[in-house]
């Protein structure tokens, strides 16, 4: 009876994605918004990009995490997107189990770093605003290159840990999850294992890697607040305050979403509201970083004027 049985664990090659649940007559609707909403997250942050390597008054440590918290959120966005737009515009929403196992590697790894890129943030406006007499020391070209490429490595080593763990998973029917990506708790809740055991890994992982630096984050930005409020001009504090305001909104809406949707049981009545927050976090919030940093941020608009006045005028 045992081959049977291993027959049976291993008959799965691929999941279904099930997606929103969107009535035929708006997958193209849905396809559409989805497009746009991916070219303008793509056009944004490429942008911000090409302004922080261009613009010499950005090569600041502040704006070099910028830098990368663009890039990441352009592989983040390009990891989720493209494949959601195939399924809704050809209705295949099936993946192979190799692919679903490497999206959630790409996506967790991605979703860790950016948790440990806006603490790391957050600590540069504390170091510019609470200490800024130890700013220079603290935050040289060496030290910001490392604090960098340390949320990225960082990212990538942690998900390796739940992402060989969740490949030693079995498999042995249903293959719907119903989600419009392959994440965690929804692959776990197909396997054959122990779901708690998993579902306790996955808090675990979620608890180190969002809420620690969430926390840290917010230390940092009580202090910054504290010392802001200290500064006797009112020019001095919307000054002080214009300095770190971006990130405060973007920290605000990312980690608002992300731990309501990882740290909170998953239970029926909150299945569809998670799917929702999980369009937020990881469709609408990096469409909005560009807008907040561009919109809110004066040296990234005078950038931005000098750019478009060099492609009209040509100097």
């Amino acid at each position: 009876m045992a081959a049977p049985e291993q027959g049976n664990q291993t008959s799965i090659t691929e999941f279904v994605l099930l997606g929103f649940g969107t009535p035929p007559e708006l997958q193209i609707l849905l396809f559409l918004l989805f497009l746009l909403i991916y070219i303008a997250t793509m056009a944004g942050n490429i942008l911000i990009m090409v302004l922080v390597v261009t613009a010499q008054h950005l090569h600041t440590p502040m704006y070099l995490f910028l830098g990368n918290l663009s890039c990441l959120e352009t592989c983040y966005t390009s990891t989720i997107l493209p494949r959601l737009l195939a399924s809704v515009l050809t209705g295949d929403r099936t993946i192979s189990v190799t692919g679903c196992f490497i999206q959630y590697y790409i996506f967790g790894s991605l979703t860790a770093a950016e948790c440990l890129l806006l603490s790391v943030m957050s600590y540069d406006r504390y170091l510019a605003i609470v200490k800024p007499l130890h700013y220079a020391a603290h935050m040289s070209g060496r030290s910001c290159l490392q604090l960098a490429a340390g949320s990225w490595v960082g990212g990538f080593l942690v998900n390796s840990i739940t992402a060989v763990l969740i490949s030693q998973l079995i498999f042995c029917g249903p293959n719907a999850i119903d989600h419009f990506f392959c994440d965690f708790i929804p692959l776990v809740k197909l396997s054959c294992n122990d779901h708690q055991q998993m579902e306790m890994l996955a808090f675990t992982v979620s608890f180190i890697f969002s809420l620690v630096p969430f926390l840290l984050t917010v230390m940092s930005y009580i202090s910054i607040i504290a010392t802001i409020l200290r500064i006797p001009s009112t020019t001095g504090k919307q000054k002080a305050f214009s300095t770190c305001s971006s990130h405060l909104i973007v920290v605000t809406l990312y980690y608002g979403t992300l731990l309501i949707a990882y740290l909170f049981p998953t239970v029926h009545t909150l299945r569809d509201f998670k799917k929702v927050l999980s369009v937020v976090y990881t469709v609408l919030t990096p469409l909005i970083n560009p807008l907040i940093y561009t919109l809110r941020n004066k040296e990234v608009k005078e950038a931005l004027r000098k750019a478009c006045r060099k492609c009209i005028f040509g100097h």
